[in-house]
């Protein structure tokens, strides 16, 4: 079964149930899944699909610095998380290209209108129940890009402080827990190696 050209071909799906369309849209699925041995069985699962969304992290090579937001989430609340998330700027893609819909991020939660914005890599963010894919951006930065105070929209419910640190000090709040956000863990780590490191490709 491992050289099967495509795992559509192991995927039989029974029934799809809508679950909730109140916020994003959460549903049940039955199907029969073609294992390694080549024996089919019934699973069920639940996803729930809020669309993919972009990433980003602004760097300044000079000052060793890098810009991120401080947030209230709620999901992240009700698991214990009795303070603000520190993350980078991010959200949904909404029908645009991730680059386009990035920028617009930087702008609203960030108040910076960046230059060139690079992709670095994809990576779906938890699989086992959510379909969301998100595009991890980086950007250099400076003081001239700068067009607003940030802190994002309102009327979408956001309530964002923009902090400026250097990567060494955002390293250390990975270390010691204060960042805790993956999507900020996986761009911070991707500076460190590839950007602030001296002869890093």
């Amino acid at each position: 079964m491992r050289g099967m050209a495509h795992v559509s071909e192991r995927v039989r799906v029974r029934e799809v149930t809508l679950l909730s369309d109140n916020w994003y849209t959460l549903k049940t699925t039955r199907f029969d899944w073609r294992r390694n041995d080549g024996q089919w069985q019934e699973q069920h699962r639940e996803t729930y699909d809020r669309g993919n969304g972009a990433a980003l992290l602004p760097y300044d090579l000079a000052r060793r610095t890098v810009l991120l937001v401080r947030q209230f989430r709620y999901p992240a609340f009700v698991n214990g998380h009795d303070d603000l998330l520190i993350e980078v700027a991010a959200g949904l893609l909404d029908d645009e290209a991730p680059e386009v819909r990035i920028r617009g991020e930087a702008e609203e939660e960030l108040g910076y209108r960046l230059g060139a914005v690079r992709k670095v890599f994809e990576a779906f963010m938890s699989p086992g129940s959510v379909t969301e894919k998100l595009h991890f951006f980086v950007a250099p930065y400076d003081a001239g890009m700068r067009i607003g105070d940030g802190g994002g929209l309102a009327e979408e419910g956001e309530d964002i402080e923009v902090l400026e640190v250097t990567i060494d000090e955002a390293l250390a709040m990975v270390a010691d827990g204060r960042i805790v956000d993956a999507k900020t863990i996986l761009l911070l780590y991707h500076a460190q190696l590839h950007l602030f490191t001296p002869g890093a490709p």
